[in-house]
């Protein structure tokens, strides 16, 4: 399993990001954890990477411990993704 991370244009796109996984392959189950990363099989990323560059969005490996950017993002702020 990989920690991932969608980073849309906006909350539309990543959602969409998300619709589009679950219709064109509903067996595979993305597991949104508290820090909005998610979970999934590493073969799947590969596909998931292209549905998101179809939805306007791409991906990325989220760090192992997420408590490390949200102590980063206290001093240098969070770029808006709009």
């Amino acid at each position: 399993m990989m920690r991932i991370e969608i980073i849309g244009r906006d909350t539309f796109w990543r959602d969409a990001v998300i619709t589009e996984w679950e219709h064109q392959h509903p067996a595979r189950k993305l597991i949104k954890e508290a820090s909005g990363s998610f979970l999934i099989e590493n073969d799947w990323l590969d596909d998931l990477d292209r549905i998101a560059g179809d939805c306007f969005s791409t991906i990325t490996v989220a760090p192992v411990d997420p408590s490390r950017r949200s102590w980063f993002r206290q001093f240098f702020g969070q770029r808006d993704q709009a």
